[in-house]
Formats: structure tokens, C-alpha cells, sequence
């Protein structure tokens, strides 16, 4: 087991077919999502939808450029 810190993100290596690694990418650009954010997200979804959402896990870090908190100017 390492000595990590518990909040650290992780890095993982993941082996995709090509095919499936563009159509990601494309729906990552379509959503203005870097690929991993999108991967991340979309794993976050399936154990949301199958009940295995851990209590303990952090939301996704807001990224990008913070929304104008007045919208009117």
C-alpha cells in the first residue's frame, strides 16, 4: 500500500482501442472537457447509476475560466 495521501489524485494508464479513444475525444471537445475530465466524468456517472458512488469521494474540481457573477453587465 502506498503513502499517498488520501486526498491525492491518482494517475492510471489506459489502454483504449483507437476508435474508441477518438469518439471520446470528440464528445470531450463538444462538451469544452479536457479527455480525462470527460473519462471522469462519465465513471463517475456509471457508479452514480449502478449505486457504487463511494460517500467519500470529492466532487470534480470546477476548471476553467470562473463564471461572471453578473451576467447583465
Amino acid at each position: 500500500m502506498s503513502e499517498r495521501d488520501p486526498g491525492q489524485r491518482r494517475h492510471v494508464l489506459l489502454r483504449l482501442d483507437p476508435a474508441v479513444h477518438g469518439a471520446l475525444m470528440r464528445w470531450a471537445d463538444d462538451e469544452l472537457r479536457s479527455f480525462n475530465a470527460q473519462v471522469e466524468v462519465l465513471l463517475r456517472r456509471a457508479l452514480q447509476e449502478a449505486g457504487r458512488m463511494p460517500q467519500h469521494a470529492k466532487p470534480l474540481p470546477h476548471r476553467g475560466r470562473p463564471r461572471d457573477p453578473d451576467p447583465d453587465r
